[in-house]
């Protein structure tokens, strides 16, 4: 079993190098990010007391009167929990729910308060409380998160004035906040009060001690999101992953997201203010850093001039990122290229559903919307690739079998899958016990869900079911079993669906491994350098890989 700073080592190592080059960059043209004001955040939440449970959360603020929600501005993810918990709240509880946001002026309180009577549209909201000038993060967010306040909640209020460039006077921003809650309790004495404000508000010396003095009877709860401090002594927890944790009696903190992924988001909007007018954030950074996180964590460098052990020069092979491409646009490239059909249908469904794609015939991503999951894994697709040579580039001399092109596609997923699990630990586990749940789904689940014939689905998770019997004890089968035997020549979208789930089981059991010290950096930079590319060499690799990591019994294997 590993110990609490083994895992924790292991589970940040590639997240820290990744995070080191945002960091620089942040610090580089974030001038505020060393004021007191916001240290007192940081040093206030250092430890925390246990590791709780999502109903633990609900339950502690199911009882509570106001509750303080802490808010990383940058991060989109933490306006969808806050708008998330809103509906949760109004569904758990006959009490009425009031919402305060910084994010509107409180001189603006009118306008807010026609765009919920339905008086003005989405776009005069957004232009007449000023969002873009004297906000200037995402919109998208935080009129979801609006949205939800304004189905869930009785009434919802701007808190904040001027001026927020000024951290001199945040203090007096803090006063007037706090003022406005206390008269928000006094035209709703009988609700349950949520306030959204940026994270470091909360520092116990800020806005809570400003509202428990003028709300001495009220039970106040705060809650933290994904605090940097508490996120790595969590990464140390035996937990697959830790949902939130209490920091104190009154504090919570919840973790919807990575540091990587939170201050990757931060540099996407100063990217985006200093390139104002200029059209989208260049992404390109980004990806680089996610592959050169990644690269740092296996060991490998992006200017070797050798390529014993790693590929030679791979700064030179870095793919090119392209944002917001239209689906026209990357149509029209995938043509070019003499990507089969099928194939373009693929990828064009996988930009679709994931915001991000690697084109590897084109050594190319295509992001249309930035999740960090998703993302690490494309970057570690590309890697992938860049080990093998980019040999798609070579299509038309490497025609391959059903077999080949089965445990060839399924190796890219196990290894994508682990790569982004490197990059980001809080993406969920693929487990086996979900591929039998699958069982349960309804002919109208599957057809709804799906593009797949109800019997053809259920064909293809028996294949799955016995493949992950068979791959662990083939020596159990005189011969392979004909489900196995036509299964691994699907095509189309069977063979995408079926080596992604095989894929990514295969990926948690290798980064599950990896977590319990089985095995090391270096072996994984090893699978990242196998030769699959050879008649029948894919589908040994994976039975190889498949028995050294599932066998029972196992050791630690280093080379």
């Amino acid at each position: 079993m590993a110990t609490t700073a083994s895992l924790r080592s292991r589970r940040s190592a590639a997240q820290l190098h990744a995070l080191a080059g945002v960091e620089r960059e942040i610090r580089a043209n974030d001038p505020n990010s060393r004021r007191r004001y916001l240290l007192d955040f940081s040093e206030a939440f250092r430890s925390y007391r246990s590791v709780i449970k999502a109903t633990d959360v609900q339950n502690q603020l199911n009882a509570a009167d106001v509750i303080l929600v802490a808010d990383y501005h940058a991060l989109p993810g933490s306006q969808h929990f806050t708008a998330q918990l809103l509906q949760q709240l109004s569904a758990t509880s006959d009490r009425p729910l009031v919402v305060g946001v910084e994010t509107v002026f409180a001189r603006d309180q009118h306008i807010l308060d026609e765009w919920v009577a339905g008086d003005i549209d989405e776009e005069e909201l957004r232009d007449r409380i000023r969002f873009d000038l004297d906000w200037g993060y995402d919109w998208d967010p935080f009129y979801g998160l609006l949205q939800s306040a304004r189905a869930n909640a009785h009434a919802t209020y701007g808190l904040d004035c001027l001026p927020r460039e000024d951290l001199r006077k945040i203090g007096a921003r803090d006063r007037h906040a706090a003022a406005k809650v206390s008269e928000i309790r006094q035209k709703h004495p009988e609700a349950r009060i949520v306030i959204v404000f940026g994270e470091s508000h909360f520092a116990p010396n800020h806005l809570p001690r400003l509202l428990r003095n003028r709300l001495s009877a009220e039970r106040i709860v705060t809650v933290l999101q994904n605090v940097d401090a508490l996120y790595w002594i969590a990464a140390g927890e035996s937990y697959d992953r830790v949902e939130a944790v209490q920091v104190d009696e009154d504090v919570l903190c919840v973790f919807n997201s990575t540091p990587l992924e939170k201050y990757e988001s931060y540099r996407l909007c100063l990217e985006r203010w200093s390139r104002e007018g200029m059209g989208c954030p260049d992404l390109t950074p980004t990806v680089y850093n996610l592959i050169n996180g990644l690269l740092r964590f296996l060991g490998m460098q992006l200017y070797s001039s050798h390529n014993s052990t790693q590929p030679k020069f791979l700064v030179d092979s870095l793919p090119e990122v392209q944002c917001r491409t239209s689906e026209s646009m990357l149509r029209r490239l995938l043509a070019r290229k003499a990507v089969p059909e099928e194939e373009r249908k693929q990828l064009l469904k996988r930009v679709d559903e994931r915001g991000a794609v690697y084109v590897p015939d084109v050594n190319t991503m295509f992001i249309r919307e930035f999740h960090m999951m998703h993302a690490a894994e494309e970057a570690t697709r590309f890697l992938h690739h860049a080990c093998r040579g980019l040999p798609l580039r070579k299509r038309a001399t490497q025609a391959k079998s059903g077999e080949d092109a089965f445990y060839t596609l399924a190796l890219e997923h196990a290894l994508a899958y682990l790569g982004s699990r490197v990059l980001y630990p809080a993406r969920p586990a693929v487990r086996e016990s979900e591929l039998y749940e699958l069982y349960d789904h309804t002919r109208e689940d599957v057809e709804h869900s799906t593009n797949f014939a109800f019997p053809e689905f259920i064909e293809m998770v028996d294949f799955l079911a016995l493949h992950r019997g068979y791959e662990l004890n083939p020596q159990r089968y005189a011969e392979i079993p004909d489900p196995i035997l036509s299964g691994v020549q699907y095509t189309g979208e069977k063979l995408e669906w079926c080596t992604r789930q095989l894929g990514y089981m295969l990926g948690t059991d290798v980064y599950q491994a990896y977590l319990e010290g089985i095995v090391t950096p270096r072996f994984l930079k090893n699978l990242f350098l196998l030769h699959i590319d050879e008649p029948a060499s894919a589908a040994a690799a994976y039975f190889a890989l498949a028995r050294k990591i599932r066998r029972p019994n196992k050791r630690c294997v280093r080379s």
